[in-house]
């Protein structure tokens, strides 16, 4: 049975996730998240997207990008492709690295676009890796706190949600705990 085809048009914005198959790490050291970012960033020159955030956890990827005139399947093919044949030969490995075709979902409300950013920025926290998002190394949140400059991300467009693009409010935004965020959605109705 063939597989249905995923919804795209030019201008679709996507949470993407690639996992290892069997949940195995895809990255190994320092030099397999850097590779994979050069790969990233070779892969936007190629096919012009926008990433919009990221985060490369030990066994999986989070993207958070939109698309301007290709498929988000030929993007992620070339990727997730790229990215394996060079891990495969750098650890003498065959088969799969990762588990199945890439996740993705489109987003199509501005709320969601602010929750898929904070979610992969607080994702190492919620994995208990760190306590703070601007201590792991592996994401898009110090561009956004403006620690980093990095051409790979594009920041305007979350920032833009916020009077002045002010990036201590998205601060305040991601990094306000759980508890508190419920209890300021529950002040708001």
């Amino acid at each position: 049975m063939p597989r249905k085809p995923r919804v795209w048009y030019p201008g679709a914005t996507y949470h993407v996730m690639c996992r290892g198959n069997h949940r195995h790490n895809i990255f190994r050291d320092e030099e397999d998240y850097q590779s994979y970012l050069l790969i990233l960033a070779w892969a936007k020159k190629y096919y012009r997207f926008l990433l919009h955030s990221y985060c490369l956890m030990s066994n999986h990827v989070h993207l958070h990008l939109e698309t301007s005139d290709m498929d988000i399947s030929k993007i992620m093919k070339l990727i997730n492709m790229q990215y394996a044949v060079s891990f495969n030969k750098k650890y003498n490995f065959v088969g799969h690295l990762f588990q199945g075709r890439f996740r993705d979902e489109l987003i199509k409300t501005d709320n969601y676009q602010l929750e898929i950013s904070r979610y992969i920025h607080l994702n190492p926290v919620d994995a208990h890796i760190v306590e703070h998002p601007l201590d792991y190394p592996w994401s898009s949140y110090s561009v956004y706190m403006g620690v980093e400059t990095d051409p790979l991300v594009t920041t305007e467009k979350i920032l833009a949600y916020f009077p002045n693009s002010d990036a201590s409010l998205y601060k305040k935004y991601v990094e306000t705990p759980r508890q508190d965020r419920r209890k300021s959605t529950l002040n708001d109705q």
